[in-house]
């Protein structure tokens, strides 16, 4: 809504189209995911497949545009006493056509090669290096949305081998984000209007639920966010370097040793003090030194 606004072209439309993109009567994008075989939509000499795109970011992005775009050039063509009633339908119903034959089946191979590479790096002998890559670059993940397709990818791995070495290092990664928030809370100890958005973001972050952490608190000062991604990729080396495997998927943030195999509880136990207090350090650390460039800035000019 906030693209086509920008835009300037009309939002309820952009919502039209989403709701065509996870209609109840498409298959849901998990289901697609797990193996289940979708329906189709046989129009004789073509034949569509009726998936879902919940959760998908690539191909509402890419719908997005080519509808927004497509409002704009109609309106300079169609004239003003009729561009009420010929451009939403002119604009709309091609999108939808192009959403669901050519723009979400890409959007979704795009997700899925990802998630293949995701498989392949954890199972491959360099494991402990895609799990720095990986520890790094979750919670960017997370912002286009994409980290939903590693749901696939853990059931994959517990049917492969027992258990889920991914989903430990998506845990970490929302206990890091919290830590960097804590870290601001502590920096910001005298600052009461701070407080009163950063300690919900922290007890939200460290019980799963990252985003009002990382939009409210850490994008916003972005050294924070950096520090959680540096926090998270060495705590993720930790646990996939001990072999640290879970039973499934379950709660992020703290309470998700709950889903680690027994065995390994005391090797997570460590990634996850790892994950608190090197996001929280380098938080502190981060905003000290840019502190110390403001103020030569200050001198010199």
């Amino acid at each position: 809504m906030v693209y086509f606004k920008k835009m300037g072209t009309t939002q309820i439309l952009g919502i039209v189209l989403g709701i065509t993109l996870v209609s109840p009567q498409l298959l849901n994008a998990y289901a697609v995911a797990s193996g289940a075989q979708p329906p189709v939509w046989d129009f004789g000499f073509v034949q569509i497949k009726m998936i879902g795109y919940q959760a998908q970011v690539i191909p509402a992005i890419l719908a997005g545009l080519v509808l927004a775009n497509l409002e704009i050039k109609l309106r300079d063509i169609v004239p003003s006493y009729i561009s009420m009633i010929v451009v939403p339908f002119l604009a709309l119903i091609p999108t939808v056509l192009l959403a669901h034959v050519v723009l979400g089946p890409l959007g979704w191979k795009i997700g899925s090669f990802i998630s293949a590479g995701v498989y392949k790096g954890l199972t491959s002998t360099l494991g402990w290096l895609f799990a720095a890559i990986f520890g790094f670059s979750y919670a960017p993940l997370v912002i286009t949305g994409l980290h939903h397709m590693t749901n696939a990818i853990d059931l994959q791995l517990m049917s492969e081998m027992g258990g889920t070495n991914l989903w430990p290092m998506i845990a970490l990664s929302n206990i890091a984000q919290g830590s960097a928030v804590l870290g601001m809370i502590y920096l910001n100890k005298d600052d009461e209007e701070e407080k009163q958005v950063s300690i919900p973001a922290l007890i939200s972050c460290y019980l799963g639920v990252t985003e009002p952490a990382m939009f409210g608190i850490n994008l916003k000062y972005v050294y924070p966010f950096l520090a959680a991604m540096i926090g998270s990729a060495i705590a993720a080396v930790i646990s996939v370097g001990t072999g640290v495997m879970a039973n499934s998927i379950g709660v992020g943030g703290l309470p998700g040793i709950l889903s680690i195999q027994p065995q390994y509880m005391l090797k997570f136990a460590l990634a996850m003090v790892i994950a608190i207090v090197v996001p929280f350090v380098l938080t502190v650390l981060f905003n000290k030194k840019k502190i110390r460039l403001k103020s030569l800035n200050k001198v010199t000019s």
